[in-house]
This record gives C-alpha cells, sequence and structure tokens, in this order.
C-alpha cells in the first residue's frame, strides 16, 4: 500500500511528466477556464492565457516547457493563420485588395516609425537592435480570428483586409528579419538576395499551381473517403509551413498560403470545413494559447525600473502604432468605429512571430534581457487587451447588423427558411443534399426535409420501410455539418400530388428535385408530363443534375431571360446563387438582358451584399443555345425559366431540361422555376389537374358552336 502511495505521489511531482497526465490537465483547462471567466463577461481566450501563466515554469511549474508542448504549440499557431487562409473570401479579398496593401503598408510602416525613434533616441539601443525591436512591433499574430470567426463576422469587409494584411506584414517583418541578421552575420549579399527569391517563386509554384491540382484529384478519386480528406488538409498543411521554412519565411506564411491554396476546393458549409473547425476550435489553438501564457514570466516586474521602463515603452508603442493605423484606414476607407476597433483589435496582439523574432535576436546577442522580459509582458498585454477589442466591436457589427429593420425582416423569414428535397432515386440524394446545404440559410433553424413518395398499393408498408432505412446515411452527412435532416416517406396515388401536398404541409421555401430525364426519374415517377409538378408547386423549384463534385466548377454561368426580374422569387433565387458562390469561391458570368442586371446591382446594393458578377448582354433569346461557345465543362450551369402563363414565360422556355442535357450534358446544371402568385397556377381537387377539363370542355363548346353555325348556312 506504502509503494502505492509513493507511486502516486511520484506522478505528482512538478513538474509533471507523466504525458497521459499532462494531458489530462490541458483538456481540463481548455473545457474550464472559458466557462469560469463567461460568468464575469471575461473572453475564454484570456482565460487559457492566464490559465498558461499560472501553470507554467514561471508560474508554480506544473508543466515545463518541453517539445510536446512546442509541438502542440506550433500545430496549433499554424491551424489559425491555415484557418484564416481557407476562411478569407477571395472574391471579397481580390474587390478590396488594395484597401488591404493600404492597411498592410499603414499597421506595417506606422509602428515601425515610431519604434525606431522610440529606442533609439530614448531607450539608446544601436541601430540593430532598435530596428530589429521596432519591426517587431509591426507584426501582429490572429490570436482574436477564432471570436470573429465564431460569431459569424468573418466575412466582414474588415476583417478581409486586416487578415489579407497580416501576410503582408509578416512576410515584410520576416525579410527585414532575415536581413538584419544577415547584416549582423556579415552575410548579406547578392547570393542571399538570389537564393531568397528563387526558394519564394519555387514555393509559390508548388503551392499555387501543383497542390490545387493533386486536391482536386484526391478529393474525386476519394470521394467517399470523408475522413482522408481530413488527414490530407492537414498533411498539405504541414507540409506547406516546411516548404515556406526552407523558403526562407516562417513557417505560418506557409500555412496561411495553404489555406488560400485549398480555399475554393473546401466550401465553408461543408463536413470537411466543420472538422477542420472543430479540431482547431477545440483543441489545437486552445493549446497553443495556453503555451503563449507559458512563455509570460510576470516575475520580471521585480527585476528593477529599468525592466519595467522598457516594458511599459514596448507595450505603449505597440498599442499605439496599431491604433493610429486603424484610425487613419477608417478616415482613408471611410469605415465605421466598430470596424476600426475590429481592426485595431485583430491587429494588435503580438504573439508567435513577435517571440520568434526577439528570442533569436536575444540568442544573437543583438537584444539585451530587457528587451526580452518586456517583449514578454507586451504578449500577455496585447493578447488580453486585443481581445477585448476585438470581442467587443464584434458584437457591436452584429448588433447593429441583426438591428437594422431590413435585417429584421430578412432574419425572420429566413430562420423559418424550409427546403424540401423530394427523390425518386434514394441513390442519388448526395450531391442534392450537398447543394441543399451549401445554399441553406445559416440563421434558419428549420431541418431540410428528405421525401420519398410511395404508390398506394399492396407493397406500400413495405416500401415505406426500405426507404426510411436507406434515408438514414444522409441524416449523417447532414450532422457532419451540425445541420439537421429530416426524412419523411408519405403514400399517395400519384406522386407529383403527394409532392405538391407536402410541399403546403411543410411550408417550403425551396423544392430541390433531381434532373427530369426521358423515360427517368421524374416522369416514371410522375407518370404523367413533368409540367405537372410546376403547375402544382408555385414556390421556388431547383432542377438539379450534379454529375461531377462541386470542386470541379471553376465558375458559375447564369442566364437569365428577359422580365425575370419581375417574378415574385427573383430576390430568393438571386440570394441562393449568391450564397453558392461565396461557398464554392467562384466567380459568376450572368447573360441576360441589362435591366435583369440593373435589378441584381440594385438588390446586392440595398442588401449591402458584395457580389460583382461579370455581365455579357444577351438577346437572341430564341436561339440560346449559341451561348455553348462561351460555355466549358468546367461550369456550373444555372439556367433561370419560368412557368407558363408567368410574366416571364416565352415559347422558347418549353423543354429546356432536354435542351440543356443533349447540348451541355457533361455540365453540372441548375434549372431555377422561380416562386410565383397563386393566381396563375392551375386549380386542382384532390390531386386531379382541372386545367385538362376546362380544355376539354372549352373544346366541345367550341365544336357545338362550329355545328351550330354549319347549319345555319346549309
Amino acid at each position: 500500500m506504502n509503494d502505492f502511495f509513493k507511486h502516486f505521489a511520484h506522478e505528482f511531482h512538478l513538474p509533471l511528466h507523466n504525458p497521459v497526465l499532462i494531458f489530462s490537465l490541458i483538456l481540463f483547462i481548455i473545457l474550464l477556464s472559458p466557462l469560469l471567466l463567461k460568468k464575469l463577461n471575461i473572453p475564454g481566450i484570456i482565460g487559457l492565457i492566464i490559465a498558461g501563466v499560472i501553470i507554467g515554469p514561471h508560474g508554480f511549474n506544473v508543466l515545463e516547457k518541453n517539445s510536446a508542448v512546442d509541438l502542440f504549440s506550433t500545430i496549433g499557431l499554424l491551424y489559425i493563420m491555415f484557418i484564416a487562409g481557407l476562411e478569407l473570401d477571395i472574391n471579397e479579398f481580390k474587390a478590396n485588395q488594395n484597401k488591404s496593401f493600404l492597411f498592410g503598408f499603414l499597421t506595417f510602416i506606422v509602428p515601425l516609425g515610431i519604434g525606431f525613434p522610440v529606442c533609439h533616441y530614448l531607450l539608446g539601443y544601436d541601430f540593430n537592435a532598435s530596428f530589429l525591436t521596432a519591426s517587431m512591433f509591426s507584426t501582429h499574430t490572429l490570436v482574436a480570428y477564432p471570436i470573429v470567426s465564431k460569431l459569424g463576422i468573418a466575412k466582414n469587409q474588415a476583417v478581409a483586409i486586416t487578415v489579407g494584411a497580416t501576410v503582408l506584414t509578416d512576410t515584410a517583418v520576416l525579410i527585414i528579419f532575415a536581413i538584419i541578421m544577415g547584416n549582423h552575420a556579415g552575410t548579406l549579399n547578392a547570393d542571399f538576395w538570389i537564393r531568397l527569391l528563387v526558394s519564394l517563386t519555387i514555393f509559390s509554384a508548388i503551392m499555387f499551381l501543383l497542390i490545387p491540382r493533386i486536391a482536386k484529384w484526391f478529393f474525386r478519386v476519394l470521394e467517399s473517403e470523408k475522413h482522408s480528406h481530413y488527414i490530407f488538409v492537414l498533411a498539405v498543411v504541414f507540409f506547406a509551413a516546411f516548404l515556406a521554412e526552407v523558403a526562407g519565411v516562417e513557417p505560418i506564411i506557409g500555412a496561411f498560403v495553404a489555406g488560400l491554396a485549398l480555399n475554393k476546393l473546401i466550401p465553408h458549409s461543408s463536413a470537411l470545413m466543420n472538422r477542420i473547425e472543430f479540431m482547431g476550435n477545440s483543441l489545437f489553438i486552445p493549446f497553443f494559447l495556453i503555451s503563449v501564457g507559458m512563455v509570460v514570466d510576470v516575475s520580471v516586474i521585480t527585476h528593477g525600473p529599468a525592466a519595467l521602463i522598457v516594458a511599459g515603452t514596448l507595450i505603449a508603442v505597440a498599442l499605439s502604432g496599431k491604433w493610429l493605423a486603424a484610425l487613419l484606414t477608417q478616415l482613408i476607407l471611410k469605415y465605421s468605429k466598430e470596424q476600426r476597433q475590429l481592426i485595431f483589435g485583430l491587429s494588435s496582439s503580438h504573439a508567435a512571430a513577435t517571440l520568434a523574432i526577439i528570442l533569436i535576436g536575444f540568442k544573437a546577442n543583438i537584444i539585451d534581457e530587457n528587451i526580452l522580459n518586456g517583449t514578454i509582458l507586451l504578449i500577455l498585454a496585447t493578447c488580453v487587451f486585443a481581445t477585448i477589442a476585438t470581442e467587443k466591436a464584434a458584437k457591436k457589427i452584429l448588433l447593429n447588423k441583426e438591428m437594422t429593420e431590413e435585417a429584421i425582416l430578412e432574419s425572420s423569414s429566413m430562420n423559418s427558411e424550409q427546403i424540401l428535397i423530394p427523390t425518386a432515386n434514394v441513390e442519388t440524394v448526395d450531391r442534392i443534399l450537398d447543394l441543399a446545404l451549401l445554399i441553406k440559410d445559416k440563421k434558419s433553424s428549420n431541418p431540410i426535409t428528405i421525401l420519398t413518395v410511395v404508390p398506394n398499393d399492396e407493397t406500400a408498408e413495405k416500401n415505406i420501410i426500405l426507404s426510411k432505412n436507406k434515408l438514414e446515411a444522409y441524416i449523417q452527412q447532414a450532422s457532419a455539418t451540425e445541420n439537421k435532416v429530416n426524412t419523411l416517406t408519405t403514400i399517395d396515388h400519384n406522386v407529383s400530388s403527394g409532392i405538391s401536398r407536402i410541399t403546403r404541409e411543410v411550408l417550403a421555401d425551396y423544392v430541390i428535385l433531381g434532373w427530369p430525364h426521358k423515360n427517368g426519374i421524374l416522369e416514371s415517377l410522375i407518370s404523367d408530363k413533368f409540367e405537372n409538378i410546376l403547375s402544382k408547386i408555385n414556390k421556388n423549384i431547383f432542377i438539379t443534375h450534379l454529375a461531377t463534385p462541386f470542386v470541379y466548377n471553376k465558375r458559375i454561368v447564369l442566364i437569365i431571360p428577359a422580365l425575370e426580374e419581375l417574378e415574385t422569387g427573383f430576390s430568393a433565387w438571386l440570394k441562393k446563387i449568391i450564397y453558392l458562390s461565396q461557398e464554392l469561391t467562384i466567380p459568376v458570368l450572368i447573360f441576360g438582358t441589362n435591366k435583369t442586371y440593373e435589378a441584381i446591382q440594385e438588390y446586392c446594393a440595398s442588401h449591402k451584399i458584395n457580389f460583382i458578377p461579370a455581365f455579357k448582354e444577351f438577346l437572341n433569346w430564341e436561339d440560346f443555345l449559341i451561348l455553348s461557345r462561351n460555355i466549358t465543362k468546367t461550369d456550373l450551369l444555372v439556367f433561370v425559366s419560368s412557368r407558363k402563363g408567368s410574366l416571364s414565360y416565352n415559347p422558347f422556355l418549353e423543354n429546356i431540361p432536354y435542351k440543356l442535357e443533349k447540348y451541355f450534358e457533361a455540365n453540372n446544371k441548375i434549372i431555377i422555376y422561380p416562386e410565383q402568385n397563386n393566381t396563375h397556377l392551375e386549380n386542382e381537387y384532390d390531386g386531379i389537374p382541372l386545367a385538362p377539363i376546362a380544355k376539354g370542355i372549352e373544346t366541345s363548346i367550341g365544336k357545338g358552336i362550329d355545328l351550330i353555325f354549319k347549319k345555319k348556312k346549309d
């Protein structure tokens, strides 16, 4: 028994060495610290940093800074940069790249311009030490980025330009750092510049030309092996970090570039994206934040007034430089105060890059211990300050967005959005469900409904059981993206009537169907014409033919015949195409009339949506198939059609599914039938359309009148 207690006490000897116990402790800290501080209205990120200070070697020495901690810390930092690159809206960044360059320049030059004279003339350091310390002020680590990601404002323009500026500033600072080290070592010559330029060129070619092609091939060949996708992505991230280090820049640049390279291949609402964010936010990023706290040595305040003076000066210069850069950006770009605070919060935290520069500079005897200790306190102060500032600004932006009258009305409709997927072939639902998950509004709490209609015969009960069993897999598919799916099987004599009835029962706003092949899915299912569904359902109907994964689509070609902007469902389907473009990060080319394009621009301007599609005027709708000259196999073809009797209806729209299938067989295709008012729809009674009866009566009456006139003539 004594041996047991001795062994037990030995396991808890500080610092801890048992890997199982260490990992358990870290997990409890990750679990409890944010929950405890949340009650005090303190951001959870601060709790993790403070926890690191307490358990670290400069606190109670519960954990030592060993290789295992360094490994998880490195993974967490790379994860932050990778997710930032992955979540960056490329279209938004391209539209605002000049703004990113502007803020990147300001947030680099302003802290450097303030820091160098302060370090050189006020603190009395030499040129190398002053320039190295001043360049450290220009860096920033996106410690607070998980806050904006969690609150759902990662696509805000202020966030986009700050993330873009992070790459610019860190790359510039790390190149300057390499120059200072070369100058200090006396190796700054032509060979240094040639080697740096060549290595960066090779690195960029591998990441932006080779990696996306390999990823496309991998996702296509192993489309069903979902777990392999995550392992592949992790491998790409760390390989990119290694290549960046070999190229002469920091690994964090490689991780960010990996995010950019895979950005278009991983939709933001996909199961893979959900897994990436889940693992990062649950484990790797919190571990990094704890490791940042473990570096902080609070005892430096007892090392005399010199250490405090240097630390206070560094903190003041770092925060004032970043605040001034954010203020100048706000004034030039005319941003709101909340956006300025958000930019300042995201760009004011210093962590990994700062620490790496200072530690290497200290080991090379370029800076002294006071700068090192001051930098450690700077990391703690800026991380705490940046986290508080970012969370306050993000909540204000979110609150202002939600409190506008239009936003309240739109939010109420989005929260009740219903998507229905009727299917005849259960095996073809997976890609239709993927589309529904991509275009589904994230604020809607309603699940997606998958419907199968079983003929009302003696095998009905058996068919219901079989359908429900087959649909279980799609419930799991949606749950991987944190979305819910309801499966519904109903009995009806006529399938089109069953779909129409369920559409009304679940109050569906969008109905997504498979492609109406001749003698195929819909016609064999409905046992009458495809138009029967269109005549009975007045909601937005999407007819889909998704032969290949979305990663193969490089562009959305949107074909909009004249007068479609006058239809009731115009804004509804347009919103979904914008969602799809943003999720897939691909541009949109519109063929249509000038009035339709003006209506699209007006909608985007009124809803403050940054959607800038390419546009080509097209008027020859009687021969619209000549558009095939402008369409490639990698285009996602979206055709906006209309029902008979609608404002935009034209006879050339008849049999559109068969025409598109014939001339664009290899393309992914979507036909949209916008929502209509009930007035033009054919009446029905118990699932029996009355239009044919009415037409028959009209024909009989017409024949009778003809006979009367003939008799009179005789």
